[in-house]
C-alpha cells in the first residue's frame, strides 16, 4: 500500500489501545444506492439489534471506550458522538439509516454491524500520508455549512486525521471532509476500520475481512487488499 498512516504519541498517550485496519480498493465502480447496498444496511441493522438486546448505543463497551477517549482529548461525546455511536441511532430510529451511495452504504452496514468506526476515503484526492494527530488548531478544514463551501479549523488538542493539504475527519471519526469523501465518481479508495479495547484485533479483521467481500461484490474485478491491524 503506497498510501501510509500514522499516529502521533500525543494520540498514543490517550489511547494507548488503538488499532486500525486499512482496507485498500483500486478500480472501484461506485453509483447510486440501490437494493444491493440497501439489503447490507437493512441487514447490519438487524444485527445492531441483535447486538444490543435493547441497550442503548452508548450502553455497548465498544461505543463507551470511543466515549472515554473523546471526553480525554477535550469533546463532549454526547454532543459530538463517534461516528459508530451516530450511525447506530439512525439505525435504531424510524427513519433508519441513510442511503448515499454504493461505497458509503457498504462501508456504514459494516460500522453498524460491528459497532466500530470506519471511514472511506478517495485516494485519488490525498496528498501524501495520512496522520493521526492532535490539532495545532491551524490546519484547513473545507466542509460545507449553510450550503456554502467554507473552512473551518479543528480546535486546538483536537484529535484529527490529516493528509499534507489538511484536515480530513475532525475530532478523529466525527465529520468527514469534502475534500475526500466517496462520490459516484471514485474508483480508488481507502477505508480504514478503528477498533479500541474490549474489541480484539481477531474482530477488526472479521471486520475488514466482511467489507472487502462486499466491495468485491459491488465492484466485480476491483483490487482488493486488506492490511491487518496495527
Amino acid at each position: 500500500m503506497t498510501l501510509t498512516f500514522t499516529v502521533s504519541d500525543e494520540v498514543r498517550a490517550i489511547a494507548p489501545g488503538f488499532s486500525h485496519l486499512a482496507v485498500e480498493a483500486r478500480g472501484l465502480v461506485n453509483g447510486p444506492s440501490d437494493a444491493r447496498s440497501a439489503a447490507l444496511l437493512d441487514g447490519a441493522a438487524r444485527r445492531l439489534t441483535e447486538r444490543l438486546e435493547g441497550r442503548a448505543p452508548h450502553e455497548d463497551p465498544r461505543i463507551a471506550a470511543w466515549r472515554e477517549v473523546y471526553t480525554a482529548f477535550g469533546a463532549k461525546p454526547s454532543r459530538t458522538r463517534n461516528s459508530a455511536e451516530a450511525l447506530a441511532r439512525r439505525a435504531l430510529a424510524e427513519g433508519g439509516l441513510p442511503r448515499i451511495n454504493l461505497l458509503v452504504d457498504a462501508y456504514n452496514a459494516i460500522s453498524v454491524a460491528h459497532l466500530v468506526p470506519v471511514g472511506g476515503e478517495d485516494t485519488d484526492h490525498i496528498e501524501g500520508g495520512m496522520r493521526l494527530i492532535r490539532a495545532t488548531g491551524d490546519e484547513p478544514f473545507p466542509t460545507v455549512a449553510g450550503g456554502e463551501e467554507a473552512v473551518e479549523r479543528p480546535e486546538p488538542g483536537e484529535v484529527v486525521w490529516c493528509d499534507d493539504e489538511g484536515v480530513t475527519c475532525r475530532r478523529w471519526n466525527w465529520r468527514q471532509g469534502v475534500r475526500t469523501r466517496l462520490t459516484e465518481e471514485s474508483v480508488n479508495a481507502v477505508f480504514l476500520l478503528e477498533g479500541l479495547a474490549p474489541m480484539p484485533h481477531g474482530e477488526l479483521d472479521a471486520a475488514g475481512a466482511e467489507l472487502a467481500v462486499a466491495l468485491e461484490r459491488l465492484s466485480p474485478g476491483a483490487r482488493i487488499t486488506v492490511h491487518p491491524p496495527r
